[in-house]
């Protein structure tokens, strides 16, 4: 009987994380889907043209530090291929932002986590710059432990863009409210493969 619970309790042990006692430089890229959640004054209701901000999906490049408690930070760039209503041939928005998350360790591989994060954003065709302005976001997220240098994730995010006045190819005059800006809003769902690489001690 001792011999069993003690086979019993290894098994459990080795099923738990490594320890957080290790600072980490952690770093990945994730498929990355914007929904555009309303146009606001980009997309104003009395324009004569579509939305020329709409939902898309790319890819996001990440890396930080990751303590060895419940903190990252870190940056992210992000560039999403979006729906423009085909008034921009390639429409691309761009982010790169600063990024903080707070992990609820409870002793698991599957790890929750609540993060911010905020920037820049621009965007245009092909790479180019239309508008641009400072962004926000705030989410929720999944991480799981495969290995102790693998994780992979998923979060939920909102954000917020404050994106200068700028006229399309047909003239339409868009984020033109708030001192010659204008705001717009999209959920981000993100999936994430990162890697952990542990930092030496000083």
């Amino acid at each position: 009987m001792l011999i069993g619970s003690a086979n019993r309790a290894s098994a459990q042990e080795s099923q738990r994380p490594a320890p957080t006692n290790v600072e980490y430089f952690q770093y990945g890229v994730g498929v990355a889907l914007e929904k555009l959640a309303s146009g606001g004054d980009v997309c104003p209701a009395h324009a004569k043209t579509p939305c020329i901000l709409g939902s898309g999906g790319g890819l996001a490049l990440r890396m930080g530090y990751r303590s060895r408690g419940p903190f990252y930070v870190g940056g992210a760039y992000e560039f999403i291929r979006m729906d423009s209503a085909n008034l921009l041939r390639l429409a691309i928005l761009q982010q790169l932002r600063a990024e903080a998350r707070y992990y609820l360790d409870v002793g698991n591989r599957l790890t929750p986590y609540a993060g911010l994060g905020f920037g820049a954003a621009v965007y245009g065709n092909e790479w180019h710059a239309s508008t641009g302005g400072p962004t926000v976001s705030a989410g929720l997220g999944l991480e799981f432990q495969v290995t102790q240098s693998t994780v992979i994730g998923g979060s939920l995010n909102y954000r917020g863009f404050l994106l200068h006045h700028f006229a399309d190819s047909t003239g339409q005059a868009r984020a033109d409210r708030y001192l010659g800006f204008g705001l717009a809003h999209t959920i981000g769902f993100e999936l994430t493969l990162e890697l952990r690489d542990p930092l030496a001690r000083w």
